[in-house]
């Protein structure tokens, strides 16, 4: 079985790529740059708003992930017009490129458990009825969301919407708390809190999120939206403990509180682990460890690299 994956060079998507690779499928990347990681998967470059390109990457392939998206909150805010160009147009992209190649047999489509933000409920699945959202990002998922749902009713394409909570992990973007946290205790500088800290979120690790998308193949997940999302909740207090337990001698600082903080939704990803059999294994103290760990490599890397070239610099002088 072959597989497309837009944005498959991203810090999701990579790791998407590695878990379909690991499983035996065929796997192709479809993005702007050009992956790190795993030279040997077939690439093709291009934007998802090249609707002729999209079409050329999806020749013989049965199954799309569309993960290539504006993910950050704040580059959103910051260039909403670009970002709606890229999380809505470029969805109806792949959708269209996707119904006139008949061969593509499934559409998987990466949302965010942040269309729930805005719910009057605290405790939320996928039945929850959602509200208007109060910010582009959510909207522009949501767009997608409705977009996918559209083309299954009048197209019969069958597409499978998976609803992301917030992912750590090696390769992560460095602007996420878990990074900053992390990149800041390996400084000596100290990790800021903003308010008491007690706002929780439930981080999943990047590895589980990926499983939980080679599952979304399965014949039940046809036209279905799951929830995956992780099973502790993780205030921003534990996280800056935690990042101090495992790498020692770091102070923690309070500032005041941001006005209109989101304080998080107990979000359940049941029906992910009835029908899918999918739930999140590696626990936070775990993944951040695993991040840590990962994130020494690549700066021991980096450094070797800097110091190889100082020395060719040298000798050429």
């Amino acid at each position: 079985m072959k597989v497309l994956v837009t944005g498959g060079s991203g810090f999701i998507g990579s790791h998407v790529v590695d878990k379909l690779r690991d499983k035996g499928f065929e796997v192709r990347i479809y993005d702007m740059v050009l992956p790190s990681i795993r030279k040997d998967i077939e690439f093709y470059q291009g934007s998802i708003l090249d609707l002729e390109s999209l079409g050329m990457a999806m020749m013989g392939v049965d199954a799309v992930y569309h993960l290539a998206a504006i993910a950050d909150v704040k580059d959103v805010f910051e260039r909403p017009h670009y970002a709606e160009s890229i999380n809505v147009r470029g969805t109806i992209n792949v959708l269209e490129a996707a119904r006139t190649h008949q061969n593509v047999k499934r559409v998987v489509y990466a949302s965010t458990t942040w269309v729930y933000s805005d719910t009057i409920e605290t405790n939320v699945d996928e039945t929850t009825p959602l509200r208007p959202p109060s910010h582009l990002y959510t909207a522009t998922k949501l767009t997608s969301e409705y977009y996918c749902q559209a083309y299954s009713k009048l197209y019969g394409m069958n597409v499978t919407i998976m609803r992301y909570g917030i992912p750590y992990g090696p390769r992560a973007r460095g602007a996420a708390v878990v990074p900053i946290f992390v990149s800041k205790a390996l400084k000596g500088e100290p990790l800021t809190i903003a308010g008491d800290g007690l706002q929780f979120r439930k981080f999943v690790y990047v590895e589980d999120l990926a499983e939980g998308n080679v599952l979304a193949l399965k014949s039940i997940a046809k036209n279905k939206i799951y929830n995956l999302d992780g099973k502790e909740k993780v205030s921003i207090k534990q996280i800056a403990e935690t990042v101090k337990k495992i790498i020692g001698n770091v102070k923690i600082e309070y500032i005041p509180a941001r006005p209109g903080d989101f304080s998080g939704k107990e979000v359940s990803s049941e029906l992910a682990k009835k029908e899918l059999g999918w739930e999140p294994k590696v626990s936070f103290e775990e993944g951040v460890r695993r991040y840590i760990n990962w994130y020494k490599k690549v700066e021991q890397e980096k450094e070797a690299e800097w110091a190889r070239l100082d020395n060719t610099l040298r000798t050429q002088l």
